[in-house]
């Protein structure tokens, strides 16, 4: 037997329909007006590695482009997953954005046994801001004392004292630690691997004389590199870097036939955010890094500009996590 709604029934649900109807014009109201509110872009690494450094250029420009400010957060810890796992449980508003790396989104998940988020499922790509070639670098002084002239010599002085270098990174799982277990699994050498939290605290630690060599993120290097504090031995890109001349490749130097581990950086925001919001991101970070200034910065640091829409960068960290799965397991990586 059908029962009539009561009254009081009837009108809870119309008052439950006339509020929902009320919210889709608050809601797409709030998004026309984005951003009203500072807003936080979340850096996965210490201050001073290249991650910060793009986050920085970028939330100056988004700054201005916007009229509000564009906050940039370190949030440091387990090669980016602290971070980037802070970003995907935010609200899905446009307020909390994350500077992810091909190791948040593309290489953590093969190297963690338990990750706290999932890299694909619980963000949304806004765009790719830049690739970067790593560069093997190593304490200038040491390398002299050593006769380390190049990669060869550092493979040679490798094997002949077999465990006794230390590999610095900005964390496990980050492009800069996997490009050192590729060398190390090619080149059939073996160092000590000590993880930091950013490449600032890993190149103080090489530059002290602390850690014998890194294949950190050409940006953050370059100004010790060029205040020859540090010495470049290679990139880790297939093809040399213009910001480098004269300095050849891994592949080249080692007689590493294949090696290559480069790094690159874009902008995310936690799954759900509202394509409005996501576009209008892309679109003033694509203008941003195609202005000459910008372009000549970014060049400058060896660090290439992108801009690509969100669709483009959804497919790159797909084919990225495809292309690192297997690296990670051959290179015996892993993190518990």
């Amino acid at each position: 037997m059908s029962r009539t709604p009561s009254p009081l029934r009837r009108g809870l649900v119309a008052g439950l329909v006339l509020a929902a109807a009320g919210a889709l014009p608050l809601a797409a109201h709030a998004q026309a007006n984005w951003p009203t509110k500072p807003v936080r872009i979340v850096v996965p690494f210490a201050a001073g590695g290249t991650t910060d450094i793009l986050a920085r250029a970028v939330a100056q420009e988004l700054g201005k482009a916007f009229g509000q400010s564009f906050i940039v957060e370190n949030k440091a810890g387990a090669g980016g997953n602290i971070g980037a796992d802070a970003v995907a449980k935010s609200a899905p508003d446009g307020y909390t954005l994350l500077m992810g790396t091909v190791g948040t989104q593309s290489i953590n998940k093969s190297l963690y046994a338990r990750m706290p988020y999932d890299p694909q499922k619980d963000f949304q790509p806004i765009t790719l801001v830049a690739g970067v070639p790593n560069v093997m670098v190593v304490n200038s002084e040491k390398a002299a004392a050593r006769n380390i002239r190049g990669v060869a010599d550092f493979i040679r002085y490798a094997k002949a004292n077999p465990g006794k270098l230390n590999m610095a990174s900005s964390g496990n799982g980050t492009s800069i630690h996997l490009a050192g277990e590729l060398f190390k699994s090619m080149a059939g050498v073996y160092m000590t691997h000590i993880p930091f939290a950013g490449s600032n605290p890993a190149l103080l630690s090489l530059m002290s004389g602390d850690a014998d060599v890194m294949f950190d993120n050409l940006p953050s290097a370059m100004p010790h590199i060029k205040s020859g504090k540090l010495k470049a031995l290679a990139v880790t890109s297939a093809q040399p870097s213009a910001a480098l001349p004269g300095v050849p490749t891994v592949a080249d130097a080692g007689r590493l036939n294949g090696f290559e581990a480069s790094s690159w950086f874009g902008l995310l925001a936690p799954a759900g955010t509202p394509m409005e919001i996501v576009n209008k991101v892309q679109q003033e970070t694509a203008k941003a890094l195609a202005t000459p200034a910008m372009k000549e910065r970014l060049l400058a640091q060896g660090a290439i500009p992108s801009g690509n829409t969100p669709a483009e960068f959804a497919r790159l960290i797909d084919s990225e996590s495809r292309k690192w799965a297997p690296v990670v397991k051959a290179s015996g990586a892993k993190v518990d």
